[in-house]
């Protein structure tokens, strides 16, 4: 998200971007706009006259959402919304990604290689190999009943968490030190 937002502009001059492009309303306007749509994405309106260092990388996220919705498109292209934040902000972002869905009526256009994320946020898949289409469905559909070998090899690569598997190994590696196999 920080490559994305020019260091040397406010947020507010951001994401009001859009609308200076189209040329529609005045700068008073427009920094309405922007104190709204921020709000929308969980940030302040006193956030408005900050830059981008002032942010962590989800509120930089944030920021980069509120762009993207100011002119309340009907389609926003994600390209790895969450593939720089970690764990805990990636849930926050997609959870509000999944409110702004339901609240604006927005559809995303998702490009992303991390599969939980896919089938959190996605209604319908579609797996591109060499820049063909190789496979499309639901995600519950795709990713239990893969057909493409190249779909197959993403779901096998996703880690599965097994409870109890570790401590496990390490019973078993002292029960061999301490000779009792």
């Amino acid at each position: 998200p920080y490559g994305s937002l020019d260091p040397r502009q406010t947020v507010a001059r951001i994401v009001s971007e859009p609308l200076q492009a189209q040329g529609h309303t005045t700068r008073a306007q427009q920094r309405e706009q922007a104190a709204e749509v921020l709000a929308q994405v969980g940030l302040r309106p006193q956030d408005l006259d900050k830059y981008p260092h002032e942010f962590s990388g989800g509120q930089r996220q944030r920021i980069a959402i509120a762009r993207a919705l100011i002119t309340r498109p009907r389609l926003i292209v994600a390209d790895e919304p969450v593939s720089a934040l970690d764990v805990s902000v990636q849930a926050q972002v997609l959870n509000l990604l999944q409110d702004l869905q339901q609240k604006f009526g927005v559809s995303f256009l998702l490009i992303s290689h991390d599969l939980a994320v896919v089938n959190h946020l996605c209604d319908e898949v579609v797996v591109l190999y060499q820049g063909q289409i190789v496979e499309r469905g639901a995600p519950s559909d795709l990713f239990h009943h893969a057909q493409h070998p190249y779909t197959q090899a993403l779901v096998a690569a996703v880690p599965h968490v097994q409870p109890g598997r570790a401590r496990a190994r390490r019973m078993a590696a002292a029960a061999m030190a301490s000779g009792n196999p």
